[in-house]
């Protein structure tokens, strides 16, 4: 059976993928490829040598998923806390779609995500807290990565509207190392460009109340899937 997603609204845009919340499982997300950017026009836009690697090197999909299995074989449930479950392939009209944990608040939204939050409330005391417990796990289990993104780490909320997790959703892994754990180095340089990035984005925005246009799209959600209220 193919899982028709075409006619159905995305929930998030990346460089590379488009997000649906899974119509047989609210619970739960399901990333294709971009329709407009395929995994040849990615190859094409690295430079020599890069570009002469196999079309399935430029595939997020199968990186994650090899990813994600890898890690929560080896770390169990303590993965849980900052990453999230992968539950495989399904067919769809838009190509093969991973399928994975969709992180929601406790009101049932989709959880926003890190540079969405720093965005519009700027580094609260919680969401500091928050920072420096994902980067404490990080370095203490040597998550191998790429670069720790704002927009790729979601911000779960609970009952009381508190920042609850942040939850590391793209950008895990890279190629040949998915096999052996990360050094405690590496993660520490990733946890170390975060606070960066942090820094950056708040020096964007600026010390005002009011934040200006939001940059760019990444790490905006196109809709939050919320439940209806009466």
């Amino acid at each position: 059976m193919i899982l028709n997603l075409t006619e159905r609204a995305p929930f998030a845009r990346g460089g590379n993928r488009l997000c649906f919340v899974d119509p047989a499982d609210r619970c739960r997300c399901i990333k294709v490829r971009r329709p407009d950017f395929t995994l040849a026009d990615r190859r094409r836009k690295k430079g020599f040598p890069g570009n002469l690697r196999p079309l399935s090197w430029f595939d997020d999909n199968r990186e994650e998923q090899r990813v994600l299995t890898v890690l929560w074989r080896r770390h169990g449930a303590l993965l849980g806390a900052h990453l999230p479950r992968c539950h495989g392939f399904v067919d769809t009209d838009l190509g093969p779609g991973l399928v994975t944990e969709l992180i929601r608040d406790a009101d049932g939204a989709i959880s926003q995500t890190l540079k969405k939050v720093l965005w519009d409330q700027g580094l609260t005391p919680s969401c500091s807290r928050a920072v420096g417990v994902l980067g404490r796990f990080w370095i203490e289990q040597r998550i191998p990565s790429r670069d720790l993104l704002p927009h790729n780490i979601v911000a779960q909320r609970g009952a009381d509207g508190g920042l609850r997790r942040l939850v590391v959703i793209d950008g895990l892994g890279r190629a040949g190392l998915a096999g052996t754990r990360g050094s405690r180095a590496a993660a520490r340089r990733k946890v170390a460009n975060l606070h960066q990035r942090i820094e950056d984005l708040l020096a964007l925005r600026g010390a005002g109340p009011s934040p200006g246009a939001f940059p760019g799209y990444h790490g905006l959600l196109f809709h939050d899937d919320a439940p209806e209220r009466p």
